[in-house]
């Protein structure tokens, strides 16, 4: 049920592609100086987006069940992980937003990372804490400790390197799964995409000249190391015995695959480069060599 938590991030990209397709030309190009007029407009925005996603959730999801006094629960050992690694995608992409748009308005770099690449953090664990007060689930300090990873990844590579060499992506294909359980893992693909764990891979795509820029690799060419999971129609398979449902073996995936860094790609059109930008979170269907506990070894000539 952690699915609502992704709401916000696909809520974010729905307005920068809205944002990109409104917009051209020196309007996208990022400020050589502070913009105190972009700033405004920035921290209003994230203001009111922020605003608006909690109250919706609020109305939307919440109301519809019990409240309960603010509680904690342990949900580490779920869905084999899989909706951590979800946190921690949604934050840092959340957080490379607010960055990025205090980098158009100019803002130094302190601040974009103080105020800007936090914004995964808040928001997620404001969310989390409206599940605390839920009886129907309750605070995760692993989600919390997954949202905090998501921004420290960020963060970290600013300092360190001052770019995102390692980026976070996510792909996504249909499983038999979802057709046991639809209303827990989702009836339409839309659905599926958000709660069908079983079907989704989280990956840390590395992009190889960043490592070694005197080298003769493509400066968009990336290496990328995913991780997923299959065989959960619930969140703890011991579970499977109160639905109408088949007890599949449950096990993770590990693949090694080849990507591409949209954002590496030279263009001097800020509209296009915005439009990579936005892409730039899914990994490129690729050939791909999964491992797993089930099958060894198993090559894919294009995984997705």
């Amino acid at each position: 049920m952690k699915f609502k938590k992704h709401f916000f991030l696909l809520f974010l990209v729905v307005c920068q592609t809205n944002f990109a397709q409104r917009s051209f030309g020196n309007f996208l190009k990022p400020s050589d100086s502070l913009n105190n007029k972009r700033k405004n407009t920035v921290f209003i925005s994230e203001a009111v987006l922020t605003s608006g996603a909690l109250i919706g959730l609020n109305q939307l999801w919440y109301a519809d069940y019990p409240r309960s006094s603010f509680h904690f629960i342990n949900d580490n050992s779920e869905w084999m992980q899989m909706d951590k690694m979800g946190h921690l995608f949604s934050s840092y992409h959340i957080g490379r937003f607010g960055s990025e748009m205090l980098q158009w308005s100019g803002a130094s770099k302190q601040k974009q990372l103080i105020y800007g690449a936090s914004l995964g953090f808040v928001f997620l664990t404001a969310v989390e804490f409206m599940d605390g007060y839920s009886a129907e689930w309750g605070a995760s300090m692993g989600d919390v400790a997954a949202n905090a990873t998501g921004t420290a990844l960020y963060v970290s590579q600013e300092l360190i390197w001052k770019e995102q060499r390692i980026k976070p992506k996510f792909s996504f294909h249909t499983t038999q799964y979802s057709n046991y359980r639809p209303d827990v893992l989702g009836k339409t693909i839309t659905e599926q995409i958000l709660k069908d764990y079983n079907g989704q891979t989280y990956w840390f795509s590395a992009n190889l000249h960043s490592f070694s820029k005197d080298s003769k690799i493509p400066k968009w060419l990336n290496l990328a190391l995913g991780y997923g999971a299959e065989g959960m129609i619930t969140g703890n398979g011991e579970q499977n015995l109160l639905i109408s449902a088949p007890n599949p073996e449950k096990y993770r995936q590990f693949y090694l695959s080849f990507d591409v860094d949209l954002t590496k790609i030279d263009t001097k059109s800020h509209f296009l480069k915005t439009i990579f930008t936005i892409f730039n979170t899914v990994k490129i269907p690729a050939p791909t060599i999964e491992y797993s506990t089930h099958s060894r070894f198993k090559y894919h000539a294009l995984y997705f």
